[in-house]
């Protein structure tokens, strides 16, 4: 793909293999890494080009590396995208963004169903800039447009949010943006551009926690911003200045997990719906929030604007006397032998935990208790392995609350 054909020509899991790929003259079939902090130069003059940007080449890893292109090159195709800029993590993604594109003086409506973390940007660091937040339903449009004003600026949502699988319909919310001046970011952490493209539903910027399903086995930290080339040159120069950069090393660990992406999240998909339906109806599952199921209240929506339901579901537990509380939920997961009890999702290992106390326990109480995040709730990253062993995991949980 040396002439840099369309990437419109080709599919999603073509791209994620063929586009962008480093050959150097050693010509390897595997892409290479640059492990560099810096670049020589031929010449002073060029060295004074490059830094002035006069002249396109690298400068310093900290903005410009040839493994960090490549994997951005890539990830922006695969999105549909101009242009992407890697950073550190999913959350110097997001709080990049933000610093970059909005003001003092400026309001963001979000949906209340985001990362916990993404909500302590708001409350802590955006109001010491005067910029402030306003909290929404994902799925109710009428609050969306409610929470518009004058000086509203972005609507960030993620869809399927973390962890009620609750699902934003993009189109409508990318009109209620344009129509106010807005701008439309969409955090397509959990979907992935196997499963969702935010972009061609018109959304202006796509957020990623490479971390996640784009490493797919939990190992490197990084995050992804992908859209036009005017909005994303804005982030990669607050990126130049404040360095929230992602490694050369991640960023190859992360081209080799986008070659296998969309096998992983079609196994993925199949083995989270397999085990929503199963945990359905089950002793001691008070409700099971999946995108997937029939029973979903966004199902119709998910199915039109995702080619699957993704990998991560939530239940809601009750033990044989009847309690549905934070030491029922515990005893749950305390209960499981083959999951591993962490926070983190997107690997290739099943893992589970409980967001009241861990990814959203910093978040405001009655904040929370609005989000849905209720003490009995715990969340499930459905991995790769066989779907009937995790079944029988899932039923030693069960047999801890006292069926």
């Amino acid at each position: 793909m040396s002439d840099k054909p369309d990437p419109n020509d080709f599919h999603t899991d073509t791209l994620a293999i063929r586009w962008a790929q480093l050959r150097t003259d050693e010509m390897a079939h595997s892409d290479p890494i640059f492990l560099t902090s810096s670049f020589v130069y031929d010449s002073a003059a060029q060295a004074a080009a490059r830094f002035a940007g006069d002249e396109p080449g690298n400068v310093y890893s900290r903005f410009t590396n040839p493994t960090v292109r490549a994997f951005e090159e890539r990830l922006a195709a695969m999105e549909g995208g101009e242009q992407c800029q890697a950073l550190a993590s999913g959350m110097a993604a997001i709080s990049s963004t933000f610093f970059a594109l909005l003001a003092p003086g400026d309001h963001v409506v979000s949906s209340r169903s985001v990362f916990g973390t993404t909500n302590v940007i708001y409350s802590r660091y955006l109001k010491k800039f005067n910029i402030d937040t306003t909290l929404v339903d994902l799925d109710d449009l009428d609050q969306w447009k409610a929470a518009i004003r004058p000086e509203t600026k972005m609507l960030f949502l993620e869809t399927p949010s973390n962890p009620l699988s609750e699902v934003g319909d993009i189109e409508a919310l990318a009109k209620l943006a344009h129509d106010n001046g807005a701008l439309l970011v969409v955090d397509n952490c959990f979907c992935t551009p196997a499963l969702q493209k935010p972009i061609a539903l018109g959304a202006d910027l796509v957020i990623h926690s490479a971390t996640k399903y784009i490493d797919g086995q939990g190992r490197c930290l990084g995050g992804a911003v992908v859209g036009p080339a005017e909005l994303v040159k804005e982030v990669h120069g607050f990126v130049r200045s404040a360095g929230p950069s992602l490694s050369p090393f991640n960023a190859w660990v992360f081209l080799k997990g986008l070659e296998t992406l969309g096998l992983r999240m079609k196994a993925h998909s199949a083995n989270t719906l397999e085990l929503a339906r199963w945990l359905e109806g089950r002793p001691g599952i008070a409700k099971v929030h999946y995108a997937g199921l029939e029973s979903h209240p966004q199902h119709a929506l998910a199915a039109r604007q995702q080619s699957g339901f993704g990998a991560v579901l939530a239940i809601e537990v009750e033990d044989s006397d009847g309690r549905a509380d934070r030491q029922a939920a515990w005893r749950f997961i305390d209960g499981t032998e083959l999951m591993s009890i962490t926070a983190n999702l997107g690997d290739v290992k099943s893992t589970i935990t409980h967001p009241g106390s861990t990814t959203h326990g910093r978040v405001d109480a009655d904040e929370k208790k609005r989000a849905g995040i209720t003490d009995n709730l715990i969340r499930i990253a459905v991995g790769l392995e066989d779907v009937d062993d995790l079944k029988q995991d899932l039923a030693r949980g069960i047999t801890a609350l006292g069926f």
